[in-house]
């Protein structure tokens, strides 16, 4: 079986932030779904096992031929299908064979890969890209079939190592469960980041990113949690019983102090009143006195060790890092119009053209297949894209935009000054108060954007998209919750709910819409709106 393994392994970004510091730890084969809270060190991890990153001590081994679908795939462009899944050059040379020309290089090209393009179907019909023409360019594809696109690429290669960093981000419940279906057959070495739930409730264990330590836990998801709420209620108690022991080892040493005093001048007293001769009354006194030092040694040292206990049973808490997020607020009249599009048709898209009204503080829930135009609507919405026909009016007031893309901040600024960028009037403390409920802290708030995470990246957007100036009145989120750890989309879901202007949000995430209080559902299939 093929595995992973990291050996003394240490990273740290261009500006000496450390990643990890002498990580050592080894995957064995099968399925490891790696956890851990957005900008703890997991795609920096994948990257340097995919060979993307150099460490800058240790080493990383896998065995065999690697695969590795990063997060951040390229979502437009002119490449074709063939050219993505890396097979445009053998089909080429094919063709060239099949017409005649017998040249060398195309035969040294095909290798064994004559059946190359039954292959190729076969991957894409296992992944729900069957209707995908090979001469099909990406920008013409949507984001969740471009992340199935890009698993076949790797699973073409016939991979002994997979890595996968967030499979699941922008595919649609039939996507999502035809990519379950081809892990679930998975025999080799699968490592997985992922916030998908269901997705780790399929892996054979989990891998826990934490203090800098990886920690692993056999079974699924469900039962790392179950173990996660039972080592945290046994660390809880035992700092509570810490405590309690550190008061009580304090309290028995200022008695004991109380009572070398009295002792002291009851003594005092008594050697005056006998009239001892000096010197033995000084050795008495002293002697005394070292008994009482050595008593207090021995509190203080048992109150040390009440101290070490405690501090012992706070590092094994578990302590989650929690944006705070509260929307600006805007509050909407009901009934006003912020969007009217009638007979909307744009790039071959919404055939019978599309009616959408927003009116008032609505919570829009957006669904449907992926490719159906979800995010071309949006762009609609906000402006980024004119129609083709149509008409379309928008009330005054900002319209704020978080893109599935995730590329409005500038990579080469830093997360404050792209967050100055977007809101300059801020006072500066009040950007840096803003940063940190956002969990961008310290240096943090300098890293420039392009080394983020997907989660820290997401988390930067989210600041500059709304707290931007002026307040919008409406907000247009694409799969807001992709790369966002458990404990983050609470609050996001939690910031929506308490949100007074209108929102639309694309999502395939099921528990999030209706943790959201959605009040209209709408969905886009084979060009109309339905709802």
């Amino acid at each position: 079986m093929s595995e992973i393994v990291l050996s003394g392994l240490s990273f740290s970004w261009p500006d000496d932030t450390p990643v990890f510091d002498r990580l050592s730890a080894t995957f064995a084969g099968g399925r490891t779904g790696l956890v851990a809270p957005n900008g703890s060190g997991k795609t920096t991890l994948l990257k340097l096992v995919a060979g993307v990153l150099k460490p800058a001590a240790g080493s990383v081994t896998a065995d065999g031929v690697l695969g590795y679908l990063p997060q951040d795939l390229p979502l437009s462009g002119e490449p074709s299908v063939a050219e993505i899944l890396g097979v445009a050059p053998v089909l080429r040379a094919i063709a060239a064979v099949e017409s005649g020309d017998v040249d060398e290089t195309h035969f040294t090209t095909i290798g064994t890969d004559w059946d190359i393009e039954e292959r190729t179907r076969a991957q894409l019909d296992r992944l729900g890209l069957d209707g995908i023409g090979l001469d099909r360019t990406l920008s013409t594809l949507s984001g969740g079939q471009i992340v199935s696109l890009g698993l076949a690429a790797q699973l073409l290669k016939r991979p002994d190592v997979l890595l996968l960093d967030e499979p699941t981000n922008n595919l649609d419940a039939e996507a999502r469960h035809k990519l379950y279906a081809v892990l679930d057959d998975w025999s080799g070495c699968l490592l997985v980041v992922s916030h998908d739930r269901a997705l780790l409730d399929r892996m054979d264990r989990i891998a826990e990113l934490h203090g800098g330590e990886i920690r692993f836990h056999g079974g699924n998801f469900t039962a790392y949690e179950e173990a996660v709420r039972s080592a945290r209620e046994v660390a809880e108690k035992n700092i509570r019983s810490a405590e309690q022991e550190g008061k009580r080892e304090k309290r028995e040493m200022q008695q004991a102090r109380e009572r070398a005093a009295r002792r002291a001048s009851t003594a005092s007293r008594t050697l005056g009143n006998a009239g001892l001769p000096r010197i033995f009354a000084g050795t008495m006194k002293r002697n005394a006195q070292e008994s009482a030092g050595r008593a207090d040694g021995t509190h203080a040292a048992r109150v040390g060790a009440a101290k070490a206990k405690l501090d012992q049973a706070e590092r094994e808490l578990r302590t989650e890092q929690k944006i705070s997020l509260e929307l600006p607020q805007t509050v909407v009249p009901a009934g006003r119009t912020l969007f009217l599009g009638e007979g909307l048709r744009v790039r071959g898209l919404f055939g019978n053209g599309v009616d959408l009204a927003i009116r008032g503080p609505e919570r829009i829930a957006l669904t449907g297949p992926n490719g159906a135009g979800k995010s071309t609507l949006l762009r609609l919405v906000h402006g980024d894209l004119e129609p083709d026909s149509g008409t379309l009016t928008r009330a005054e007031g900002r319209i704020a935009f978080l893109a599935q893309r995730l590329d409005l901040l500038d990579d080469d600024r830093s997360v404050a000054e792209n967050l100055a960028a977007a809101a300059p009037a801020l006072p500066a403390d009040r950007r840096m108060n803003l940063l940190a409920r956002f969990l961008f802290r310290g240096n943090r708030v300098h890293l420039p954007v392009g080394v983020l995470s997907g989660g820290e990246r997401l988390r930067a957007t989210l600041a500059c998209v709304l707290f931007a100036e002026p307040a919008p009145q409406l907000l247009l989120l694409d799969e807001p919750t992709n790369n966002l750890d458990l404990v983050s989309t609470a609050q996001l879901e939690s910031a929506l709910t308490a949100f007074r202007g209108a929102f639309v949000v694309v999502s395939h995430d099921e528990r999030f819409l209706d943790a959201i209080g959605v009040d209209r559902w709408l969905r886009l299939e084979n060009g109309d709106v339905h709802g």
